[in-house]
């Protein structure tokens, strides 16, 4: 019998009441790490005030948090086999939960991001490790089934954290954003120590890459860092991004040399190679963090800067889809256990995100809630669709301690494709907003009947409430200013939801290179 054959002799999975609380254990603390990438984001404004920061400054409290959760999510796996899965896990959740308290009570902005790049050391382990974890609880035949509960909460943690931060910011104030993690936080911990086992198979480390570490930190920390704060300096034009990009290329290009030569690798790259199918699914995975990041960054900030809705109304919207995707994941995961077709269920997918991206993309500055209820139910099954085979085919025919290495390099990808997203969809509402403020422009003229007549409308309405003349005419030049602007701005909203459409909808020939074997599965006996 060979080696991985053996360890599934040997290995005895969970059931009754501790299945169910390791699910629970591991789900609740995959959601805390995820809903802690959104949740602050409603509660800039107010941390800058607080603490007499500048809003470019409080930005580092998120950039801080997505960089140190970017170089620790492709590490997982070495450092699980390095410290011990279980200790590392624990580990993981109660730095995360320390560190949480630490940036409630931070009395400056740089004390605040010190302290938010620590929790995002210790959050970045809980995604891979937690995903590891619930696949080595369930029997084989029941994996789809853990897949399907584990996409619930890659899709509820995102959508959740601005609803969470809404509340808590309008209702108390922004230092419960990391508070209300402290109690969930210790529960997971105790949860996972009473519960949580060892893996009996082990991986020791006997050399610790630190040439790999540090070429991965540096690498993917630069990367990181210039997709965060890129468009907000302009890019190139700034010296030092152009330094932090000639750093990342170097970095990454060296850390993939290494990785491939060393027998001990922080970060074993060769299991691309081993598996066809986890390199589609890393790119479909980029795409797919590329546009649940990217739609997930325009929609708020349409609504809320042009249509009026507050941070609670946005995320209420948002929630019934990411409850969708939640009803359907278990039934898909049972579904693709028992045989559906992967492929099928990836297409329909793909095809039902990029309408969904459409239709966003066709609304107009008189929409309101209603309009976008069903359009977002669509992305709900649409994301269900797509997160329960793209999860599975990342570990399809994969063996032992391949499966750590697989879902830490997956997740990081989901990580970088959401950091892309955001970042060009920033940059291309930017020119976007400039190119139809001009043509908008070049309609506007004092020979234009239609012009002048919104001109003096406005102008006699200033005038009936006691202004000047020359005061009305400011008025009404302020107020078509105004005008311009809010159009402007919604056209570039609706470019950058077709922008993601389209991207969808060109990489789905990607799908057509998807082989899995009949019966193929992975074995997980060994998994880190």
């Amino acid at each position: 019998m060979n080696g991985s054959g053996a360890a599934a002799t040997l290995h005895t999975y969970e059931t009754g009441a501790r299945r169910i609380i390791i699910t629970l254990t591991v789900i609740v603390s995959a959601m805390l790490e995820l809903i802690d990438t959104t949740i602050v984001n409603v509660a800039i404004t107010q941390i800058s005030g607080n603490l007499g920061a500048s809003i470019e400054d409080v930005a580092w409290v998120v950039t801080s948090y997505a960089i140190a959760n970017v170089i620790v999510i492709p590490l997982s796996g070495f450092l699980g086999n390095l410290l011990g899965r279980r200790n590392y896990y624990i580990g993981s959740i109660l730095l995360f939960t320390a560190a949480s308290l630490l940036c409630g009570l931070a009395t400056d902005i740089w004390t605040l991001v010190f302290f938010r790049f620590l929790q995002g050391i210790g959050g970045g382990a809980l995604l891979p490790t937690s995903q590891a974890i619930l696949y080595e609880t369930y029997p084989p035949e029941d994996r789809g089934k853990a897949t399907g509960i584990f996409s619930m909460g890659l899709v509820l943690g995102p959508t959740f954290g601005p609803l969470l931060g809404g509340f808590l910011v309008d209702n108390l104030n922004w230092e419960w954003c990391f508070f209300v993690n402290i109690p969930v936080g210790l529960l997971a911990a105790w949860s996972a120590f009473s519960f949580i086992r060892e893996p009996k198979t082990q991986h020791k480390v006997t050399k610790i890459d630190w040439a790999g570490i540090g070429l991965l930190a540096l690498g993917i920390g630069s990367l990181q860092f210039i997709l965060e704060r890129g468009e907000s300096k302009d890019w190139f034009e700034t010296p030092y991004i152009t330094w932090f990009t000639i750093i990342a290329v170097v970095s990454l290009l060296l850390f993939v040399w290494w990785e491939l030569r060393v027998d001990e690798p922080a970060v074993d790259l060769s299991v691309l190679g081993r598996s066809h199918n986890l390199a589609i699914a890393a790119v479909l995975t980029f795409v797919v963090g590329y546009g649940l990041y990217g739609s997930l960054f325009v929609f708020p900030v349409f609504v809320q800067h042009l249509l009026g809705f507050s941070a609670l109304l946005t995320g209420t919207v948002l929630f019934p889809s990411a409850l969708v995707t939640g009803i359907i994941a278990l039934p898909l995961g049972i579904a693709l256990q028992r045989g559906a077709s992967a492929k099928i269920l990836m297409t329909v997918g793909m095809a039902a995100f990029a309408l969904f991206c459409w239709e966003l993309g066709q609304q107009t500055m008189q929409s309101g809630a209603e309009n976008f209820f069903w359009i977002l139910l669509l992305r709900g099954v649409a994301l269900g669709f797509i997160f329960i085979p793209v999860t599975m085919l990342a570990v399809a025919g994969l063996h032992g301690k391949d499966i750590g290495q697989a879902t830490g390099l997956n997740n990081m990808v989901r990580q970088l494709g959401g950091s892309f997203g955001i970042a060009i969809t920033n940059t291309y509402i930017v020119k976007r907003v400039a190119e139809h403020r001009s043509e908008l422009l070049s309609h506007l003229s004092p020979y234009d009947p239609a012009a002048v007549e919104r001109l003096n409308g406005i102008a006699q309405a200033a005038q009936s409430r006691m202004l000047s003349p020359v005061e009305a005419e400011h008025a009404s030049l302020k107020a078509l200013e105004g005008t311009l602007t809010a159009q402007s701005y919604h056209l570039a909203y609706m470019d950058a939801f077709m922008l993601i459409a389209l991207l969808f909808a060109l990489s789905m020939p990607l799908l057509l290179f998807i082989r899995i074997k009949k019966g193929e599965k992975a074995d997980l006996s060994q998994a880190h």
